[in-house]
């Protein structure tokens, strides 16, 4: 039953890639005209299939750096099944649901307009702010974690002044890279992704002749981490919607989209996958030596100073790629918000390299002043506010499922109204586990910034009403029937 299910998901996907590969893609709904992508970005340069799948791998992976928690958390045949197999039960209804309501509006903005056409601008702007904000807690791991792979040849940059300076110009040179175009983050994003997969792909060949399979089933049901285990799982397999807030600037977005999530998913799996399985069947195994960086270790064992080197080398360039995958979805969420009118103006404004300038310089900032918070408490409060916009994506999919079965949508998932709701169950109870795992200190601070955000949209309707502020609702975006002018 375990193999059909499998197999069932993979056809599901594979027909994502080509909305003609079957009947079920095109049914069920009456084609209106496919909707252009934002107007306002017809004229920069468009992100093609190849930059799209690394952008979206970066937004969500980046490689196995991170992963090495969960075979100390569960050892190595939960780790390993964990990878495998939670894709299914979140990855892939994600990237499915990114797929449909992002051809459907072809816009920067992604799930912002998806929650504003379901559930009223209101809660378009708070799916925007906790978004954004977990967005942004995100991007701030990564100047730290860059750093930490380097402290090792350089103890200087381990703590005090030298860290602080370093983690400011780090973040400067990765702002000034995506202030210069989406197409140029791409394609750094196409060689830092080959570049730090590579190692691993030598790593297997290496360990060929030390495999011990026996080593992959092991697993000790009563020395399980459950709250590691899954908050791990979580972290590394999440945020495949993130690519919808740059949708206006991809090319032909009702194909492209697709096709790179599709692509995208099979990278992010095997990037993890193979790694996990390389590391635990050719090493002896200690499961207390499992953390982050112990890739190296493994590296160093299997094929000497020189593999430590690339391992590292890869890890820390990962961080970049990830920096500038996830600098761009929110910039560009912030772009798409104020097109709308729900942000003031200038945050729609774009350099000559029509990048959002604003939401650029907006977000670094988050990103420097949110640097100083530990890992886990950053891993901890981003994966709760991120929780509650998921929640939000599933009511909007299947809400306009319900409320508007004929609107047009290039890319639909080939299952009707109670399938839609199905789909979403398993990545909703998912939630709720890490929802309730979660520590008392970080549930407060989350909700303090929730309540920040439900006091947000107001204000800035005021200041609106006041004329402090000047916003703008672009008139050649479909219209969601939005109270904003």
């Amino acid at each position: 039953m375990k193999q059909r299910s499998l197999l069932s998901s993979k056809r599901t996907l594979a027909e994502m890639v080509d909305p003609s590969s079957g009947e079920a893609a095109a049914a069920d709904y009456v084609e209106l005209g496919e909707r252009p992508s934002s107007p306002k970005s017809e004229k920069y340069q468009k992100v093609s299939v190849i930059p799209l799948v690394f952008l979206i791998f970066y937004e969500v992976s980046g490689g196995p750096f991170g992963v090495e928690d969960s075979v100390k958390a569960a050892g190595p045949l939960l780790a390993l099944l964990g990878f495998l197999l939670v894709p299914f039960v979140w990855s892939v209804p994600e990237a499915l649901i990114t797929a449909e309501l992002g051809t459907m509006f072809p816009e920067n903005g992604g799930y912002v307009v998806w929650v504003s056409s379901a559930l009223g601008p209101y809660w378009g702007f708070q799916q925007g702010w906790m978004k954004w904000l977990s967005g942004v807690i995100d991007n701030a791991l990564y100047p730290v974690l860059f750093l930490d792979y380097l402290k090792s040849a350089i103890p200087a940059l381990e703590n005090g002044l030298p860290r602080t300076v370093a983690v400011l110009v780090l973040t400067v040179v990765l702002t000034y890279m995506s202030y210069r175009g989406l197409t140029i983050v791409g394609w750094v994003a196409i060689f830092l992704g080959v570049f730090s997969l590579l190692p691993f792909i030598f790593m297997g060949f290496i360990a060929i002749p030390r495999l011990n399979p026996a080593t992959w089933f092991i697993m000790d049901l009563d020395k399980i981490d459950w709250t590691l285990y899954l908050n791990t799982l979580f972290w590394n397999l999440n945020y495949w919607d993130s690519i919808s807030t740059l949708t206006g600037e991809v090319e032909n977005p009702s194909k492209t989209l697709p096709k790179g999530l599709f692509y995208a998913l099979l990278l992010v799996v095997f990037g993890y996958f193979f790694p996990l399985l390389v590391g635990t069947g050719a090493v002896p195994l200690n499961r207390e030596l499992w953390t982050d960086g112990y890739f190296s270790n493994i590296a160093k064992m299997l094929g000497g100073v020189w593999l430590l080197t690339w391992v590292q080398a890869a890890a820390a360039l990962s961080n970049m790629g990830m920096f500038l995958a996830e600098m761009s979805s929110d910039s560009f969420q912030l772009e798409g918000m104020a097109s709308r009118g729900m942000l003031p103006e200038l945050f729609a404004k774009r350099s000559r390299y029509g990048t959002p300038l604003v939401g650029i310089l907006f977000s670094a900032s988050g990103v420097i002043l949110l640097s100083w918070l530990s890992f886990q408490e950053i891993i901890a409060a981003e994966n709760f506010l991120y929780c509650f916009g998921m929640i939000m994506e599933f009511i909007a999919f299947v809400k306009l499922r319900i409320d508007r079965p004929a609107e047009s949508r290039p890319y639909k998932i080939p299952v009707g109204t109670a399938g839609a709701i199905l789909m979403c169950i398993p990545p909703t109870l998912l939630i709720l586990v890490v929802l309730a795992i979660a520590s008392f200190k970080v549930m407060v601070v989350s909700m303090v910034a929730v309540m920040i955000g439900l006091a947000l949209e107001p204000c800035l309707r005021y200041s609106e009403r006041k004329r402090w502020l000047k916003f703008t609702m672009y008139p050649d975006l479909y219209d969601l029937c939005s109270p904003y002018q």
